[in-house]
C-alpha cells in the first residue's frame, strides 16, 4: 500500500516588489476644483520558483487612475507579491489556489499601500472595495475554455 503524498500549502513571505505614485498636475491640481473618477485595473499572475519543485511566486497587480477632465489627477501602480509553497496539491486545484486563493490573500496588503500612498499625496482617502478573486478567476478560465473551444492554441504554462 503506498502513501498518499503529503499535502502542504504554506505562504511564505508577502513583500512589496513595485510601487510607484505620480501627481503629474501638482502642484497645480491642489489649487482646482475637481470631481475624479477613479479606474482600476487588476492583474494576477503566477509563476514556479526556478529552484523549486513546490515554490510559487504570485504577483497582484493594480493600477488606480484618478483622472478629471481628461488629465491624470494620480496614479497608483502597485506589485504585491508573495512566495506559496504548494506541495502535494496538482491540477484545477494548484491553479484555482494560484489564481484567486493566494491573490485574495494579497490585496489587503495592497488596499492598505493604495490608501496609504494616495493619503500621503494630500487626497481624500481611497478605499478599494473588495474583490470576489474565485469569481474572477472562474470568469477567466471559462473565458480561455471557450476561447479554445473557437480556435485551438497551444497550451500556455501557468506557472
Amino acid at each position: 500500500m503506498s502513501e498518499a503524498p503529503q499535502r502542504t500549502f504554506q505562504l511564505q513571505r508577502i513583500y512589496t516588489k513595485d510601487v510607484s505614485f505620480e501627481v503629474p498636475g501638482a502642484p497645480d491640481i491642489f489649487r482646482k476644483q475637481w470631481q475624479p473618477k477613479v479606474n482600476v485595473q487588476l492583474n494576477t499572475e503566477a509563476r514556479r520558483l526556478a529552484d523549486t519543485e513546490s515554490d510559487y511566486e504570485v504577483v497582484l497587480s493594480l493600477t488606480v487612475t484618478a483622472a478629471s477632465e481628461e488629465k491624470t489627477v494620480y496614479l497608483v501602480e502597485i506589485k504585491q507579491a508573495g512566495v506559496f509553497t504548494l506541495a502535494g496539491i496538482e491540477g484545477d486545484e494548484r491553479e484555482q489556489l494560484l489564481g484567486a486563493y493566494c491573490p485574495n490573500l494579497l490585496f489587503p496588503y495592497a488596499r492598505e499601500l493604495v490608501s496609504d500612498l494616495v493619503s500621503r499625496g494630500t487626497f481624500p482617502q481611497l478605499l478599494l472595495q473588495p474583490i470576489n478573486f474565485d469569481a474572477l478567476y472562474l470568469d477567466a478560465k471559462q473565458r480561455q475554455q471557450e476561447g479554445q473551444q473557437a480556435a485551438p492554441k497551444a497550451p500556455e504554462e501557468t506557472h
